[in-house]
């Protein structure tokens, strides 16, 4: 084969990974935003029963997964090394608490606030960075950041709400995120872990409320069955997508696509009914500034490397 069609081939399949990834990315983004409408769906079941529904159902379908994709070898991997375990065990109780919050937050109307949390996580990370790991404090970062403080800064004082909702989703998905990042582990067999050593909990809390004759759910009722068994693949299909989007999309491009989830959260709370104050009005379009100073600048970092590249 000449070196020409050797060329256009190593395109073909680069063009095909980036199309793919771009796919997958989408699906994951989207999947993210809509999960509002699903917990809005589900309201009569109380945040903690639902979570431990999400997490019960996600263990199944996050085996097949992992049988579907051969990581057993990865998970029992994992398990045998005890500070690995033990780290997931931590980030296993962040996730569940994020998870709470988030669908409490959906099911008493306050979907905006979850919307801003996923927002301002982004501008968490970079701070973590810069504080704990030294990374540069680049000047876009710093508007961003700014313009997203202010925003916050505004709802705060003129609109008289303290976003502790959005503080602890950004709060608690930037450490799952920060201490994921220091286990050598993929987010599949990692998620499976995570659910699997908080499964007996809540198997535990869900006996509980049957129990106390509390419980929502009917197990004898097929409908009533199918739609808490779907909580499993809205749990674990988003974040398998997001796993292979990561692995063929550069920085940029996951780093304007990561503010479609929240961007259509919002757009739920309007459908919903919430209120947009003034003071919300102006956060979010403070956010939406920050959201797009931190896109651009993670696009022109990643520019630049491809240019170091292309010269090297």
């Amino acid at each position: 084969m000449s070196s020409g069609s050797s060329s256009i081939t190593a395109s073909s399949n680069v063009s095909k990974d980036v199309r793919d990834g771009v796919l997958a990315g989408l699906f994951a983004y989207f999947a993210w935003g809509l999960l509002p409408a699903y917990f809005k769906f589900m309201a009569d079941v109380p945040p903690a029963e639902m979570v431990a529904h999400r997490i019960v159902w996600s263990v199944p379908f996050g085996a097949l997964i992992i049988g579907v994709r051969r990581q057993w070898g990865d998970v029992f991997t994992a398990l045998s090394q005890p500070r690995t375990l033990g780290l997931l065990i931590v980030t296993a109780a962040l996730i569940t608490v994020n998870w709470v919050v988030y669908v409490w937050a959906v099911q008493v109307g306050q979907v905006f606030q979850a919307s801003l949390g996923y927002y301002i996580t982004p501008l968490f990370y970079v701070l973590v960075g810069v504080v704990f790991f030294k990374d540069p404090f680049r000047r876009m970062q710093k508007l961003a950041i700014s313009c997203a403080t202010v925003g916050v800064c505004l709802l705060v004082f003129f609109g008289g709400q303290v976003p502790v909702v959005a503080l602890i989703l950004a709060v608690s998905f930037t450490t799952y995120g920060v201490i994921r990042k220091t286990i050598n582990i993929g987010a599949m067999p990692g998620l499976f872990i995570e659910t699997s050593v908080v499964m007996l909990p809540a198997m535990g809390y869900l006996y509980w409320l049957y129990q106390q004759g509390t419980i929502v759910f009917a197990l004898g009722d097929v409908a009533e069955v199918s739609r808490f068994l779907v909580s499993g693949p809205v749990t674990v299909l988003p974040l398998l997508m997001f796993a292979i989007a990561a692995k063929r999309l550069t920085l940029s491009t996951i780093g304007f696509m990561q503010f479609i989830g929240p961007t259509m959260q919002f757009l739920l709370g309007v459908y919903f009914g919430e209120q947009l104050t003034p003071a919300y009005a102006a956060c979010f379009v403070l956010i939406w500034i920050a959201a797009l100073l931190y896109g651009y600048d993670a696009w022109a970092i990643s520019r630049k490397q491809r240019s170091l590249l292309q010269t090297d």
